[in-house]
């Protein structure tokens, strides 16, 4: 086994850890587990810190377990909350946890032997237990003074929580109550905005059979000038594809600050201290070529979607950037193309009209609204500003069938940085 917490460490993913934790770990193969929010189908870039986390923890020669809290989904937890989530019911809460668990599955390896992970769902041990039965075996043991001291909870009575959310400390210290008398799991990870619930447990723990287990957290990331991470201006970014582009889950990383970049290839990459090393003594003498950014970029999205993802991902990115060509354009799909050129003027063209071909100057300041007037398109035409597909075309130039990509789409670009897409109705 390799030092676990050594690896936290140098990757500046180590926040708080309970005396005992490194000792343990030295010691013996030990079960570990982090919770996830199962309240959407897909994971997002947010929960890849804890991930990672498992990821080390299972390549450290322990074994990893990923908590889907069916049944704290339906509580709520309060931590970093301004306001009470809205809850699920079970249906829903099975369909996401089935979604993540195929998004684990390409990071933790769960057919390898006595560590492979583990995925479980705290519904399974609370479906069948009532309240009166959960407050006699479980709340006796924790005062509400106790309770009321933990930050989740101190930091929302002003706006005020309801008990649902103020029970959720409880019911996750019982998960890992469970989970250690049952499973012989001695370790609970996390952000370390769960520190306090995570702490909960291992006091129940020893309240209710003396029992020793430990705790671990990581530090929440935030970007260098002090915004969020995890979000884009369109808001989340998710693992699943159909949520979030592989285009555009790529370019949330290539479009990592100089200042971030170095960090965030630490906590998401696997590459070794030396090889990161390398790269950013690299990038310091050429921050332009941004290879911390790109390689940042490639494992990530590489592990998240797939390498045929990544190469249209690079291929879309030279295109948009001005260095694709035709060949390269026609070797994307037509959902990758809307992807890349998202938010771009589109206009619509009848394939009756595109069979009997479009002169150029027409379809320019006619059929569409590229150019105000048939002039200015001849003039920009004439200085070899317009390009079809990604090749410079002429005033003469005619359009039909042969220039759709996909057999749906023309992608014309004025000057450097215009583009408009043109579909088929």
């Amino acid at each position: 086994m390799s030092n676990f917490i050594d690896e936290l460490k140098w990757r500046g993913m180590l926040h708080d850890v309970m005396p005992g934790t490194e000792d343990l770990l030295q010691k013996e193969m030990t079960k570990g587990y982090i919770g996830f929010d199962p309240t959407a189908d897909s994971l997002g870039v947010g929960n890849l810190v804890q991930i990672m986390t498992l990821m080390h923890f299972q390549k450290a020669g322990h074994k990893p377990m990923a908590l889907v809290g069916g049944a704290t989904g339906r509580v709520g937890d309060p931590s970093g909350k301004s306001q009470e989530r809205n809850l699920l019911e079970i249906d829903q809460l099975q369909h996401n946890q089935d979604c993540q668990r195929k998004q684990l599955e390409r990071f933790l390896d769960f057919n390898c032997g006595a560590n492979s992970a583990e995925l479980v769902n705290n519904y399974d041990w609370f479906k069948d237990m009532g309240f009166l039965d959960f407050i006699r075996v479980a709340g006796k043991h924790l005062t509400v003074n106790y309770m009321l001291a933990k930050d989740s909870v101190k930091s929302r009575l002003e706006t005020g929580m309801s008990f649902t959310e103020f029970s959720y400390q409880l019911i996750q210290g019982y998960d890992f109550y469970h989970l250690w008398k049952n499973e012989g799991v001695k370790l609970q990870m996390g952000g370390s905005d769960q520190w306090g619930n995570i702490t909960t447990g291992t006091e129940l723990i020893r309240r209710m059979a003396g029992g020793e287990a430990f705790a671990l957290t990581t530090p929440l990331i935030k970007k260098a000038d002090g915004s969020k991470f995890g979000k884009s201006e369109g808001g989340n970014i998710w693992l699943d594809p159909e949520k979030t582009s592989p285009y555009h889950f790529y370019q949330f990383w290539l479009n990592a600050a100089d200042s971030d970049a170095g960090s965030f290839l630490r906590i998401f990459s696997l590459k070794n201290k030396e090889e990161i090393e390398a790269l950013e003594a690299e990038h310091a003498e050429a921050p332009h070529t941004r290879v911390l950014q790109r390689a940042l970029a490639e494992e990530v999205t590489e592990r998240v979607h797939s390498r045929a993802d990544l190469d249209n991902a690079i291929s879309a990115s030279d295109i948009l950037f001005g260095k694709g060509t035709e060949e390269s354009l026609r070797s994307l799909n037509s959902a990758t193309l809307m992807n890349i050129f998202e938010g771009v003027d589109q206009f619509e063209l009848s394939r009756d009209q595109l069979s009997a071909g479009i002169p150029i100057i027409d379809l320019l300041a006619e059929s569409t609204a590229v150019f105000p007037s048939k002039g200015e398109a001849r003039k920009m035409l004439q200085a070899n500003g317009v390009s079809i597909n990604k090749q410079k075309v002429g005033a003469d130039y005619v359009l039909d069938t042969k220039d759709l990509l996909n057999d749906q789409l023309i992608l014309v670009q004025k000057g450097k940085k215009n583009y408009y897409l043109i579909r088929l109705s």
